[in-house]
């Protein structure tokens, strides 16, 4: 047993005090004569024990309580091995309190964060006013980077909300680190109060420095069910005017309640499009359809919801489309314009179909465009090779239609920039198409179903291209020699379509065979490059923003549907894209607008991130294992075994305190004291 003030010990001498009062307060006996001397000298000698032994006790009594109200104040402890307070050491503590949305969680003292604030407090409380203290939470703000009182801190807690911000537990070790390591202090710590969700502790490993002490605090919750929205597609890329929709909702179920016709709701624009209800069993997941029709053409901002409690947050999801008015279609000429895509494209008002000849090209209007079709161009110009690569590394898709007679190697030289195979010759041998990939989204919805002696086209001469093996080739169509008639290859953020043959009766049938128009309806359709429907908040993703003609300083902004935020993205350049970056700008889940001169040029939605939606969490035995096992003795789970978190700190730091137990052994003897002065009579 060791003694905070051991300067108090010297109290002990007060226990002559009442010795000294005892040894000179004799008690003098009047002698009284009775008759009968025996009866009272008996009484006499019983008088005379009785009283004696009441003064020893009394006496004891207040020796007891002298010597137990000096321990008190000379504050005896049974040490340990830790010691987070020194009364001669200031103590740098470092404090992180998990803010994210599965502390939204219910406790027996409110949600999660309301408990871990409380534990924050508790934790603080313990210690003296001369140390310092550091709040941390997943927002890693400014003002959390710095070591403040007990008061100041206090105040920082209280100002802690949920947040869509969330680290893994590697970076918040590695921040309490650098901020502890700056510290002076000799007496440094951190505690963590968190739900300990699986998904925090990631597979990255925990590190820290091992003069530093680390503490777990694990926070449970009374319920960890949730449903929420994951995710949502459309089963086609492109949306037209007019054009029903389907669109596919995955909804999961992360709990052990079974839930039945649970509505799905959604709303295009804020007005409600359709509605439907899932049944979806414990533990698993489901995919809903709706159905609706886009009725205008333009930004489209759609919001799917349902309603659950207590984890909200991911109760709603936020998606932006666009509906197109029009596809923008170049076709480049060689000797003349091709009478079949005329004929295809000129008179449809879904498309911008224009014709130019190579000769007056210009090269700056190429990012404007969606598709561009190289019509029988004999010999490919570097010029032109080199603007198509830039073309399609910036998301447009190119189809190659050779002509009757070509320069082989200007199109090797094409083909090698823009990363596939080598024209090896041409074959005038006669040969039918017999394969079809059905599988391809150009065919995937064209045929109900293939007949095994289906009549296809035929192509009477044809050029050869090499066989690839790169992982984004793909052969559409084939013929009985296994050479491709339409292959694809992705280049950069498009994709580009090769035909052996030119587009001319004399090469074949295929222009008068009804796979025709599909096919070239489809590779036209699908080049208006499918848009991400939503981007995830803290991810940073880059927004992509088609740009005909690229500005030198665009002035971009960002705002919310009611324009009650704006924000100026950062910006990159890619080809004729421009990348918008928006950081830590945006942090609320919704739908906004892309503005340029505050005119909107594109919608776009934020989520939160689905990460917190899994309430998977780590027991306290499962905690203790896995960070036992990670081979680092400064990291220690704060075990209360149900004591108040002040106990418990208090012991863990300065040992088992003893003097509140010498406070109430000194009232006990004052008690006995009193009750001998007052109810024994001798």
């Amino acid at each position: 047993m060791e003694f905070v003030n051991p300067g108090f010990l010297y109290g002990l001498l007060a226990v002559s005090i009442p010795v000294i009062i005892h040894l000179f307060n004799f008690r003098r006996f009047k002698k009284v004569y009775f008759t009968n001397v025996a009866l009272i000298k008996e009484l006499k000698e019983q008088t005379q024990k009785q009283s004696k032994l009441k003064h020893l006790l009394i006496l004891l009594m207040r020796i007891l309580a002298i010597i137990a109200i000096v321990f008190a104040f000379a504050r005896p402890f049974i040490p340990v091995n830790q010691n987070l307070i020194n009364p001669e050491e200031i103590s740098s503590i470092s404090v992180f309190v998990d803010n994210s949305f599965s502390m939204q969680a219910d406790s027996d003292k409110g949600t999660l964060l309301d408990a871990a604030k409380e534990k924050a407090r508790e934790i603080v409380s313990v210690f003296k006013s001369s140390d310092r203290f550091q709040l941390l939470t997943h927002d890693f703000e400014g003002r959390h980077q710095r070591f403040y009182t007990k008061d100041e801190f206090n105040n920082l807690l209280d100002e802690v909300k949920i947040s869509p911000a969330s680290r893994n537990l590697s970076q918040i070790v590695l921040r309490q680190e650098e901020l502890l390591s700056d510290e002076p202090s000799a007496v440094k710590a951190s505690f963590i109060i968190s739900d300990y969700q699986k998904s925090f502790i990631n597979d990255n490993p925990v590190l820290a420095d091992s003069g530093m002490s680390f503490y777990f605090l694990p926070i449970n919750a009374y319920f960890t069910n949730n449903l929420y929205i994951d995710s949502c597609w459309f089963e086609t890329p492109v949306a037209q005017v007019n054009q029903a929709m389907d669109l596919f909702v995955r909804i999961k179920n992360n709990s052990d309640k079974n839930y039945e016709k649970i509505p799905l709701k959604l709303q295009i624009n804020k007005l409600q499009k359709a509605i439907a209800s899932f049944n979806i069993e414990p533990g698993s997941e489901t995919i809903t359809k709706l159905s609706f029709t886009n009725n205008s053409p333009g930004i489209q901002q759609a919001k799917l919801e349902i309603t659950d409690y207590p984890v909200v947050f991911d109760d709603a999801y936020y998606f932006s489309f666009e509906v197109a008015a029009q596809f923008d279609i170049l076709c480049i000429n060689g000797d003349q314009e091709n009478k079949y895509l005329n004929a295809l494209f000129k008179d449809d008002t879904l498309f911008q179909y224009v014709n130019i000849g190579e000769r007056y090209l210009d090269f700056s209007t190429l990012p404007g465009y969606q598709l561009i079709v190289l019509n029988e161009i004999e010999k490919m110009s570097s010029g032109l090779i080199q603007e198509l690569a830039r073309f399609m590394e910036g998301g447009g898709n190119l189809v190659i239609v050779p002509a009757p007679e070509i320069d082989i190697d200007s199109y090797n030289a094409m083909m090698a920039a823009l990363g596939g195979g080598d024209v090896i010759g041409k074959d005038t041998v006669d040969q039918q198409i017999d394969y079809i990939n059905a599988e391809h989204a150009l065919y995937r919805d064209v045929f109900e179903k293939i007949p095994e002696n289906i009549n296809l086209p035929r192509a009477s001469y044809y050029y050869i291209y090499e066989n690839q093996t790169r992982s984004t080739y793909q052969k559409l169509l084939g013929l009985q020699n296994n050479h491709p008639f339409l292959a694809s290859q992705k280049l950069g953020n498009g994709v580009f379509y090769y035909f052996a043959s030119p587009f001319n009766s004399s090469a074949g049938n295929f222009t008068q065979h009804a796979i025709f128009v599909p096919t070239l309806y489809k590779i036209a359709i699908s080049s208006f490059s499918a848009r991400i429907l939503s981007y995830t908040i803290g991810e940073n993703e880059g927004i992509r923003l088609d740009q005909k003609q690229p500005e030198q300083d665009p002035v971009l902004t960002i705002t919310d549907a009611e324009k009650t935020m704006e924000t100026i993205p950062g910006h990159r350049q890619t080809g004729s894209f421009l990348e918008l970056y928006v950081y830590d700008q945006i942090n609320k889940a919704g739908n906004y607008f892309i503005n340029r001169d505050e005119k909107p040029i594109k919608g776009v939605s934020f989520n939160y991130s689905r990460a917190e939606s899994v309430l998977d969490f780590y027991s306290e035995d499962e905690l203790t294992t896995l960070l036992a096992d990670s081979g680092q003795p400064q990291f220690k789970v704060f075990e209360s075994q149900n004591r108040p978190i002040v106990s418990a700190l208090t012991e863990m730091s300065q040992g088992i305190t003893l003097w509140k137990w010498f406070v109430l052994a000194a009232l006990l003897f004052l008690l006995l004291e009193i009750l001998l002065l007052r109810f024994w009579t001798p």
